[in-house]
């Protein structure tokens, strides 16, 4: 790999600027591909924005970017998108810097910014080589999530088309689905959890798969069957969406979206495990509904002292097989079932052997 350092004005840089659906980011004359396949969303806050242009006006150095030649003579964006976008978009007046736009400045002022000369390493090499590249130089920038470097290591036609309908703020996958998933479109997240959805979360498996197709059609296809599902069953109020976010939909659609629900009774019992104490784990009422495994709710767990209260109680002797351990060697158990109604009170409270509780709870 041939790396060479240029000097490159913001004059240069900002030349032919253009951020649109059809061509991308583009900067250099068009000759500068600012957003790869495999480069995140711009994901500066104003402070960070803001930290680039006051650099720029008061002539100090700007941390070196690095660009990669491609085989038709044009360049993509290794590192420094950021910097790169904050300044394009400031130069086209996207945006105000103490409040003042571009257009504001006086001429001087203006020919600074536009004299100041950047730092830029280019390098040429193969696809393999400016993505380990790429990988390395980032270590020492903002972490990349794991979806970002997915995006990376299987960058191509799928990639791409996905970012689309994932990868934005604004984008198709945040206007219906933003009630439903954690995380940020533009940090991959959204992208992450359809993939992992549809791929009962191979994720890794299906990008290699899908990485040369053309459309990432079906992935956006089965996002919405999953969305729609979700609304048309359970027909959730503002409140509801609150401890439906996060929620593994996409195993949960596979498993039960032939059935038919009556989505009053289930609201109403929503509402009953909502207000229940015992359950400590809203965001788990969904998948219990559907499947009945407590486990989804993390039923609060007897106390230490309630433990060493019944183990007093019992001699020590297991309320089930009758023989005697230690401690150490029993688990708390509730005697009504909680899914009977019975609450985690000391009352309610036995010891049970390993074995016998492990028994009794099926697992």
């Amino acid at each position: 790999m041939q790396i060479e350092l240029h000097k490159i004005t913001v004059r240069e840089l900002t030349a032919g600027y253009e951020d649109n659906s059809e061509n991308g980011v583009r900067a250099y004359g068009g000759r500068l591909d600012v957003r790869p396949p495999y480069q995140r969303e711009f994901v500066y806050k104003e402070k960070q924005r803001d930290a680039v242009i006051d650099t720029l006006t008061q002539g100090f150095p700007l941390n070196v970017m690095y660009w990669a030649v491609r085989e038709d003579g044009t360049y993509e964006i290794i590192d420094g998108q950021q910097r790169t976008i904050s300044i394009c978009q400031y130069v086209h007046s996207d945006f105000a810097f103490n409040f003042r736009y571009f257009h504001n400045l006086q001429p001087d002022e203006q020919e600074q910014i536009l004299n100041y000369e950047l730092q830029i390493y280019i390098c040429s090499g193969t696809d393999s080589e400016k993505l380990k590249w790429f990988k390395t130089i980032n270590i020492a920038g903002e972490e990349l999530t794991d979806q970002e470097l997915r995006n990376a290591v299987y960058a191509g036609s799928w990639v791409g088309d996905a970012k689309r309908y994932f990868s934005k703020n604004g984008a198709p996958a945040a206007k219906i689905g933003s009630d439903y998933l954690t995380g940020s479109a533009i940090r991959q997240d959204y992208l992450e959890t359809a993939i992992s959805w549809i791929s009962d979360g191979n994720i890794e498996v299906y990008m290699s798969n899908h990485q040369h197709d053309a459309s990432a059609a079906p992935l956006w296809q089965f996002f919405q069957a999953v969305i729609t599902w979700i609304e048309t069953s359970f027909h959730p109020t503002k409140e509801r969406k609150k401890i439906m976010k996060g929620v593994n939909w996409g195993c949960l659609y596979k498993q039960y979206k032939d059935k038919i629900f009556d989505y009053q009774q289930i609201d109403s019992e929503v509402k009953r495990l909502v207000l229940d104490d015992d359950v400590t784990k809203k965001t788990g009422i969904y998948p219990y509904i559907l499947t009945r495994r407590e486990k989804y709710l993390s039923i609060r767990t007897f106390t230490d002292a309630q433990k060493l209260s019944a183990y007093e109680r019992q001699n020590g002797v297991c309320a089930d097989c009758g023989q005697h351990f230690e401690l150490s060697q029993m688990e708390a158990d509730h005697i009504t079932p909680w899914h009977e109604g019975g609450k985690t009170i000391a009352e309610n409270c036995q010891m049970l052997c390993r074995e016998c509780n492990r028994r009794k709870s099926g697992k």
